[in-house]
C-alpha cells in the first residue's frame, strides 16, 4: 500500500493532469484496501491498527500512532495502538503534552515540517530532535474530537506535504466513524455481560432470602426486603435455633452492587454458623464481628441488629450493632427503640456487644427496618424519617404483619412522589396476636 512517486513541480498541465490523477487512484487504493481489511466484526484495536500501518505504508513515514480522547482530566489523551515502519531501527517515539494539547485546543490538522524550528512549539524538546517532521489529523464524528492520528518523520529526510495532510484527513474521517461504531459496540457487550452477571448474582441473592416466612402459635412474622439496584446490600434472615427459638436479623452492607451482595453472603453465612454454635446474642455478634473484620478490608462493614425470640416465654433477647434501632410498640401505643448494643460489624476486633431483654405481651408490635426507609427523599430532598414511620405504624397495627409492609412500602413511595430509589428498602416485623 504505497503512493506512487509523484514530482512536486509538474512541468505542464498534462503532467499536472497526470499528476493528479495518480494521486487520485493513490488515494482510491488506500482507502479500497482499509475498508477490505477492516471487518465489522474486529474488536476496537484491530480496526485501530489497520488503520496505523495502513496509513505508515501509504505516507512512507517511520513511526504512527493514534491516540483517543479519555475522561481523565490528567490524561486527556491516552496512545491506544503505535506502530513503526518494518524498515525502521527506532525506538518508539513520544509526542509531549504540547502537541496534544494544541490539538485538544484547536481540533484541526497539524502539519509540522521541521520540528526544530516551529515556532508553534520553541522550546519543547522531544528525544533530543529525533522527531523530525510531525502530522497530526482529528479523528472526528459529527464534529466531535474523539482520537487523533500522529504520524512522525516521513521516510527519506522528506517532509511532509498537504497532499499527505488532504489523504490523512480524508482516511481519519472514514474511520472515526468506525471506529466509534466499534467502541459503542463493545461497550452494549460489556453492558450486556454486566446485566447478565447482576441478573446472576441478583438471583443468588433471592435465593439467599427465606422463601417463606415463619409461622408460629400467637404470632405474625414477616420480612421483606427490594433492593434499589439490580443486587443490594440490605438483607434480612430468619434462622429457627431449635423448637422454642428462631433468630431474627436485618442488616445493611456497606457499598451497592455485586460486591455489596457478596459481603452480604458472608455475613449471613457467618451469622448462621454463630447463631447455633453461640449461648448468647452478644457472643454471637462479637464472634461474627471478629471473623468478619479478619476476611474483609477495612472499608467493608456492615449495620446489623440481630435477636432471638424466645416462642414459649414470649421474650426477645437483642443487640444492635449500629443498625437502626428497631421499634417495639405495645398495645397502648408506647414506643421503645431497640438500641442497646455495639458499634457497626467488622470495623475493629475484639469489640464488647451488650443485649437486652424485652418482655413481649399480646397485641405487640415490633419492627425491624433499614435506612432506605427513614432515609427516602422526595423532591424537596426532605426524608421520609422516623416520625413518619411511627405514624404508618399506630394508624396500621391492626393489619396483618405482612399486609403492614406493604403498606410502609406504599407509603414510602407515596412520599417520594417518583423519586427514584437510592437505597435498598428491608423491612421485618412481629406482631404478638
Amino acid at each position: 500500500m504505497t503512493t506512487p512517486d509523484i514530482p512536486d513541480t509538474p512541468t505542464s498541465p498534462l503532467e499536472e493532469e497526470n499528476r493528479r490523477l495518480r494521486r487520485a487512484v493513490a488515494e482510491l487504493t488506500v482507502l479500497n484496501e482499509l475498508a477490505a481489511a477492516i471487518d465489522s466484526t474486529m474488536s476496537t484495536e484491530q480496526i485501530m491498527n489497520i488503520i496505523v500501518q495502513g496509513v505508515i505504508r501509504a505516507i512512507g513515514v517511520e513511526q504512527g500512532a493514534i491516540m483517543m480522547i479519555t475522561e481523565k482530566a490528567a490524561s486527556p489523551m491516552k496512545t491506544l495502538i503505535r506502530g513503526m515502519d518494518t524498515s525502521s531501527d527506532g525506538v518508539p517515539y513520544r509526542l509531549g503534552v504540547s502537541l496534544t494539547g494544541w490539538m485538544l485546543k484547536n481540533q484541526k490538522p497539524l502539519l509540522i515540517e521541521d520540528f526544530a524550528t516551529d515556532k508553534r512549539f520553541k522550546g519543547v524538546k522531544v528525544q533530543s530532535g529525533q522527531i523530525r517532521s510531525v502530522l497530526s489529523v482529528p479523528l472526528k464524528v459529527k464534529d466531535k474530537m474523539i482520537g487523533v492520528i500522529n504520524l512522525i518523520n516521513k521516510k527519506g529526510r522528506d517532509t511532509f506535504t498537504h497532499e499527505d495532510e488532504r489523504l490523512v484527513g480524508i482516511i481519519a474521517s472514514q474511520s472515526a466513524q468506525v471506529l466509534e461504531n466499534a467502541r459503542l459496540y463493545e461497550e452494549e457487550k460489556k453492558l450486556q455481560r454486566m446485566k447478565r452477571e447482576l441478573q446472576m448474582a441478583r438471583d443468588i441473592q433471592q435465593s439467599l432470602l427465606p422463601k417463606e416466612n415463619p409461622r408460629l402459635p400467637g404470632m405474625e412474622i414477616a420480612g421483606l426486603s427490594h433492593p434499589a439496584r439490580e443486587v443490594g446490600g440490605d438483607y434480612y434472615d430468619f434462622v429457627r435455633l431449635d423448637e422454642h427459638h428462631l433468630a431474627l436479623v436485618i442488616a445493611d452492607v456497606s457499598g451497592k452492587g455485586v460486591p455489596a451482595s457478596l459481603l452480604m453472603s458472608n455475613i449471613q453465612a457467618t451469622l448462621r454458623v454463630q447463631a447455633a454454635a453461640s449461648a448468647s446474642v452478644k457472643d454471637c455478634i462479637a464472634e461474627a464481628n471478629n471473623l468478619l473484620h479478619k476476611s474483609t478490608t477495612p472499608e467493608k462493614y456492615a449495620t446489623l441488629f440481630y435477636g432471638i425470640l424466645d416462642t414459649r416465654e414470649k421474650t426477645f433477647t437483642s443487640t444492635n450493632a449500629g443498625h437502626n434501632a428497631p421499634m417495639l410498640i405495645s398495645r397502648d401505643g408506647t414506643c421503645r427503640r431497640l438500641e442497646t448494643g455495639g458499634i457497626v460489624l467488622g470495623m475493629l476486633p475484639d469489640m464488647p456487644y451488650q443485649e437486652e431483654r424485652s418482655e413481649l405481651q399480646p397485641g405487640d408490635l415490633l419492627l425491624m427496618f433499614s435506612d432506605g426507609i427513614t432515609e427516602a427523599m422526595n423532591e424537596r430532598e426532605e426524608e421520609f424519617e422516623d416520625e413518619r414511620l411511627a405514624e404508618v405504624l399506630a394508624d396500621s397495627r391492626d393489619l396483618s404483619a405482612e399486609l403492614l409492609l406493604e403498606k410502609i412500602l406504599a407509603q414510602v413511595s407515596s412520599f417520594t412522589g417518583g423519586v427514584p430509589q437510592q437505597d435498598d428498602m428491608t423491612l421485618v416485623a412481629i406482631k404478638l396476636l
